[in-house]
C-alpha cells in the first residue's frame, strides 16, 4: 500500500488516485523461472536417464521371455509390469490367473533374469 495513493470511499471501498501501471507491467517471475530451469535441468540430467535405463532393461527381458517363453506382447508386458510392482516376484494371483501354464521352474527362472536384468 506504501506505493498508492488513495481515499476512502462512501461504500468502504477505496479510490486509487495515482497511476499504478508500472507496478504491474514488469513483475518479478524469478523465482518461477529458477524453478522451470530446475525442473527441465531434473528431466534432463536424472528422469530421461532412468526412463532410458529402465526401458534397455525393459527390452532385454522381454528378448529373454520371447527366446524361452513366446508370448504374445500384451502378455510379456503384463509379466514384466507384474515383477516390477512386486519387487521380483509374481504373486500367486497372478501366476494361477495369467501364467498357470508356467512350471515352478520356469517362473524362479523369470524372476531370477528379472532380478539380474533390473
Amino acid at each position: 500500500m506504501d506505493f498508492f495513493d488513495w481515499r476512502p470511499t462512501s461504500d468502504h471501498n477505496v479510490e486509487i488516485l495515482n497511476e499504478t501501471v508500472d507496478l504491474y507491467r514488469y513483475y518479478g517471475l524469478t523465482l518461477q523461472a529458477q524453478f522451470l530451469y530446475e525442473c527441465v535441468e531434473d528431466t534432463i540430467e536424472r528422469i530421461i536417464q532412468e526412463e532410458l535405463d529402465y526401458l534397455e532393461k525393459h527390452d532385454r527381458m522381454r528378448l529373454f521371455i520371447n527366446r524361452y517363453f513366446p508370448l504374445p506382447d500384451t502378455d510379456i508386458d503384463l509379466l514384466i509390469k507384474s515383477l516390477d510392482q512386486n519387487n521380483g516376484r509374481l504373486s500367486k494371483k497372478i501366476k494361477q490367473k495369467e501364467f498357470d501354464e508356467f512350471t515352478d521352474e520356469e517362473i524362479a527362472k523369470i524372476e531370477d533374469t528379472f532380478s539380474k536384468i533390473f
